[in-house]
Formats: structure tokens, sequence, C-alpha cells
């Protein structure tokens, strides 16, 4: 292995440090890998709207008494969520305490990370740690970690006035902004794992292979998105027909077929459970590619996701969306993207194209 690190002990500056670089950016994947999964329970426990302002610093405490607590209540009772469901529901105090819980730990995990990523950011920075090339990739990490708070705000905005939930739309640029930092933060840290063995070597290229199967995993994603955002999920508890029938009944089309297409419940179930198999022939194709690279875990590990994954879906569906198998099923749906992600990194290594 070619020695990449180098300290100079009259200055104490250390340069290329590929290995603390790693740990931060895997510890840092971790950590949005934990977001989207809180982010999961705060959505199917009806959780998002509770907290109605946006106090990126004031907003990082809870309420600390009943007083604070009440007041906050008397916020949330003014939105449509409560007057329309939660409200005629009989909501009490405690049952608003639970929600609130989920979204203020929502929100708290995204400045840990957005402080997890910048000061360990300004640190390799100052002492030069950093190696040539990376720092422009950095800066938008976490240029796009900033925007992803204002696209949390965004998406819950649209439910706090004349809608009882945030829009689906909303909610898909928000769950595939995460998905595509937490891809963005692993890519970088396997192009800093060759630059550790190599310091020549230069950064993976998506192929165009590649690319198709981040495209179709892409498509995937998104209609997985507006299903849950559209509580698609419910309209049919079997599996592989939906309610008995292949091509479900009830689409309405009176808006057109792309309408229908990105807004009906019954369709986009229907997309997102039928194109899971054209995903899962691309990810079989880029396991096999990933393998005859040499890189057998690899291979190993995007089958075992998306295995694990497909079994998580038809129990989700079966179960009527239980709780803990549709959270389990958002989860490893983030470890498809990472596994998808090594998968290709390794074959823009090999390639160098």
């Amino acid at each position: 292995m070619e020695n990449t690190k180098t300290f100079d002990r009259n200055s104490g500056i250390v340069s290329a440090r590929p290995e603390a670089l790693i740990n931060w950016l895997m510890s840092v994947a971790v950590l949005v890998f934990i977001m989207v999964v809180v982010g999961g329970i705060t959505r199917l426990t009806e959780s998002g709207l509770s907290i109605t302002e946006w106090k990126p610093i004031t907003g990082t405490l809870p309420p600390l008494n009943e007083a604070a607590w009440v007041s906050e209540f008397e916020k949330y009772k003014l939105i449509p969520e409560y007057t329309e469901i939660s409200g005629p529901a009989g909501m009490t105090l405690a049952q608003f305490k639970f929600i609130y819980f989920w979204e203020w730990v929502h929100r708290l995990l995204g400045r840990v990370i957005g402080l997890a990523f910048a000061l360990p950011l300004a640190w390799f920075w100052i002492r030069q740690a950093i190696p040539a090339g990376y720092k422009p990739r950095l800066l938008a990490l976490l240029a796009l970690g900033g925007l992803q708070g204002t696209i949390g705000w965004w998406m819950v905005s649209s439910g706090l006035s004349e809608r009882t939930d945030v829009s689906h739309y909303r909610l898909a640029v928000h769950l595939l902004t995460a998905l595509f930092i937490l891809g963005g933060l692993v890519w970088t840290a396997l192009d800093l794992k060759a630059y550790e063995k190599n310091s020549a070597a230069k950064p993976a290229k998506i192929t165009r292979f590649s690319a198709i199967v981040l495209v179709i995993l892409f498509v995937q994603l998104l209609f997985g998105a507006w299903v849950a955002g559209l509580n698609a999920g419910y309209v049919s508890n079997s599996w592989p027909l939906m309610n008995d029938q292949f091509i479900p009944e009830g689409v309405d089309m009176s808006s057109g077929v792309f309408s229908a297409l990105v807004n009906d419940p019954f369709l986009t179930h229907f997309v997102h459970r039928w194109w899971a198999w054209v995903a899962v022939i691309a990810l079989v194709m880029l396991a096999r590619r990933t393998k005859a690279a040499g890189v057998r875990s690899a291979s190993i590990a995007i089958h075992s996701a998306f295995g694990v994954q497909i079994l998580l879906g038809v129990a989700t569906v079966m179960t009527g969306v239980n709780i803990v198998f549709a959270v389990l099923h958002q989860a490893v749906g983030a470890l498809v993207v990472a596994t998808t992600v090594w998968g290709a990194h390794v074959i823009g290594r090999r390639n160098g194209a």
C-alpha cells in the first residue's frame, strides 16, 4: 500500500488523511440511514404535522413544561389535520405528545447530521487533510444537506393550511434527496478508500450500464415515495394480485392516464409492486458484473438487500401496512440504495468510464 499520510511536526498540519475521512463519511451515512428510518416512523405514526413552526435554533429543545405543551397543542389544533381528523377522533394531550416526540426527534437528527458533517469538514479543511479534488464534492454534500432541511419544511408546510396531510410530491422530493445524500456519502467514501490504497487512483465514474440501473431504481423509489404519501399501501392487502385483480379496479382515469399514474393510489401501488421486478432484474445484472470485477462481497450485499426488501414489501402489503414491516421496508430500501451505489462504484473503477 502506498503511504498517503504525511505529518509536518513544525506546522502541525496533516495532509491526505483518507482513513479518517472515510470513517467520518461512513458515520454520517449511518446517521442519514437512521434519519430515513425515523422519517418512516414519523410518517406512519402521522406525526409529521405535529410541529407547526420551523425554528432551526430555538426548536432544538422540546416543550419543557405543561404550559409549553398546551401552547404547542393549541397551535396544532388550528390545522386541518386536527380539525378534520385528530380532533373528531378525540385526541388527548398525551397522544399529541407522542406524535410530537417523533417529529421532534426527526428534526433533531437533521440538526445532528448537519453538525456531524459541517464541523469535521471544517476541521479537515483547516488541517489540510482533504485530498486534492474532493473539496468541491464535500461542499456540494454540505449544501445538499442544508437544502434538505429547507425541503423538509417545504414538505411540512404543504399540510398546514388546506390539506390534512403533506403533498406526496414534496414527500418524494424529501425522501429521494435523503437517499441521494446517502448515496453520495457512500460513493465518496469508496473513492477515498481507493485513494488510500493508491494515491494515483482516480475517482470512479458512473458507467452507462450503472446509470441505467440507477434510473430504474430511482423510478421504483419514486413510486414507493408516492405510495407512502398517498397511503396507497392500504388499498390492497393481497399479493400478488390486488384485491383478486391483476389490474386493480377503482383507478380514477377521469383526468387522464398521467394524472392517474402520479395521483391515484391504486395505480401507484400497482406500478410500485410490478416495477420492482424490473429493478430486481437490473440489480441482478449489476451484482453479476460486480462479482465479475472481483468484489463478491458487493454482489452478495446487493442480492441480500433486494431479496429482503421484496419479502418486506410483500409482508407490508399482506399485513395491511403493519408499522414494523413498513418501517423495515423503508430502512432496507435505504440499504438497497447503498449497496447499489457500492456495485456501481466497483464497475466504475474497473472500467474507468
